[in-house]
């Protein structure tokens, strides 16, 4: 492999962290190890792939540190012998692949490889949508209301009739909304809303 990879290990078990920083030394990759998310996140590489062992919610809890953080490193997930369900959990979280404990440093080389030059496109629509998400659970329920009827086009009077409130008070939810997602307008707010998937 001519190119140097960092790969980020997060992973309680000492024993493997060792392992796998052991046996990828050999092959040009620095790894710098974490034991868990926290730990991660208080002290951020530069850049790098994240290799993570799939603990429960631990993919989902690093997505969104790196909507946090404001910056997207490429997540692939690992566990031994896990149930398709779960893969598909840790995908639909965020990880861009996923592999079964124990593998062999090639199959991870590969991985890297690809992942290098070829996730950045997906690593950055999946960061859009981590921040969106982010600045959508700001809601109440009702600002959410209010976003989804705005992102069908509907004005503060049908909305309003809608929602069984007044207009007035579809307007200060409205504005509410907007602050909270850091919008300046109407059409950054739904923008914000497709980015979270919640318009399609």
């Amino acid at each position: 492999m001519q190119q140097a990879y960092t790969l980020i290990l997060v992973d309680a078990d000492t024993r493997r962290r060792a392992t796998v920083s052991h046996t990828l030394s050999g092959h040009g990759v620095h790894v710098e190890p974490f034991e868990t998310v926290a730990e991660l996140a208080a002290s951020w590489p530069r850049s790098g792939t994240v290799l993570i062992h799939d603990s429960e919610g631990d993919v989902a809890r690093l997505i969104e540190q790196m909507a946090r953080h404001g910056e997207w490193y490429p997540i692939i997930a690992f566990a031994d012998q896990p149930e398709a369900q779960r893969i598909v959990r840790a995908v639909q979280d965020g990880a861009v692949d996923y592999m079964v404990w124990p593998f062999d440093p090639d199959s991870l080389l590969r991985a890297l490889e690809w992942h290098d030059g070829a996730a950045e496109g997906l690593g950055n629509a999946r960061m859009r949508e981590a921040v969106a998400r982010g600045r959508i659970e700001k809601l109440t329920d009702r600002e959410r209301e209010v976003l989804d009827c705005v992102a069908s086009g509907l004005s503060n009077r049908k909305i309003g009739e809608k929602l069984e409130i007044s207009p007035r008070t579809v307007e200060i939810h409205r504005a509410n909304m907007l602050t909270k997602l850091g919008a300046n307008h109407t059409s950054e707010a739904i923008r914000i809303a497709i980015e979270a998937e919640l318009v399609r």
